[in-house]
């Protein structure tokens, strides 16, 4: 397997898992004030990453000013700022309506990735999007009319979907290369170091915890933190940003999917459509990062 489709690999298995917050979230929101859940995920989740690090003799690099205000904004955005928003907004909103709105970070991400990193992705990767794109939007445009929905629920999530993407992207700006292990240690202790604080002035110990909303929120720490993390960064190295941006369109499918196994919720046939639209951009994208390689390998020989 070349590198490019081991990192499309990689990409998918962590998109998938970030689909499963929108149902950890869920549950967190109704047990857990929306800090004092951030600042647990990463209390657990740190410790993970440092014994990895050791046991993989993993060290944390040298960086510039420059690479730790990236880092502190990257960390900011993306593991706190999208955690709290999202837990915010699911307060409000159905895991459904969660599902759609996350459907649109392939398109902010490859803005993001076009505005901010100067990327010119090629025309058939921009068709590419646009399929996921028109996926998305067959699962937001689903005939039910229950359910939970808020305008104020569906804003929050949207604007977690913002920092997502600035999660996702600002890496590419750092100057020092930092292994995804040890990228990932980092952020976890960032992100931690940001949240206890507001954590603090919630106080929770006056707060009724519930114990799903604890085991989401371990949950949301080793799968989605942990091995999603690690999965990302390891995919996010080995192809361009416009590429990775385009894999966030699994996210919305395992959120769907997750929503009817574990929550109950009824799926349409426009969401299926949305699913079979966003796969079918994924595996066209695949098979034209093969034909590439393979047009790479008969130049080189």
């Amino acid at each position: 397997m070349s590198d490019r489709l081991l990192g499309y690999v990689y990409l998918a298995l962590a998109m998938i898992v970030v689909g499963s917050t929108v149902v950890a979230s869920k549950v967190i929101g109704n047990g857990l004030p929306v800090f004092t859940a951030t600042a647990l995920r990463f209390a657990i989740a740190l410790p993970c990453f440092l014994l990895l690090m050791r046991v993989t003799g993993t060290r944390l690099p040298r960086l510039g000013k420059q690479d730790w205000l990236l880092l502190v904004l990257q960390a900011g955005a993306g593991s706190v700022g999208y955690t709290t928003l999202l837990i915010s907004g699911m307060r409000l909103t159905s895991a459904a309506d969660a599902a759609v709105i996350i459907g649109t970070l392939p398109i902010v991400s490859a803005a993001i990735a076009i505005v901010l990193l100067g990327e010119r992705p090629q025309a058939s990767l921009l068709l590419a999007v646009l399929l996921a794109g028109a996926g998305v939007l067959s699962i937001a445009m689903r005939a039910d009319a229950g359910g939970q929905h808020s305008l104020l629920g569906n804003a929050l999530i949207f604007a977690a979907i913002i920092c997502e993407g600035l999660f996702i992207l600002l890496n590419k700006r750092l100057k020092t290369a930092i292994a995804p292990l040890a990228l990932s240690t980092i952020m976890t202790g960032l992100g931690l170091t940001l949240s206890i604080i507001p954590a603090l002035f919630e106080m929770p110990w006056q707060t009724p915890v519930t114990s799903d909303a604890v085991w989401a929120v371990v949950y949301y720490a080793i799968v989605p933190t942990v091995a999603g993390f690690l999965l990302w960064y390891a995919g996010a190295a080995k192809v361009s940003g416009s590429e990775a941006a385009l894999f966030t369109a699994l996210a919305p499918v395992s959120a769907v999917v997750l929503a009817v196994v574990v929550l109950g919720e009824m799926v349409s046939g426009s969401q299926i459509t949305g699913i079979a639209c966003v796969l079918l951009a994924i595996g066209g994208m695949a098979l034209l990062g093969k034909r590439e390689d393979g047009e790479a390998d008969e130049k080189i020989s």
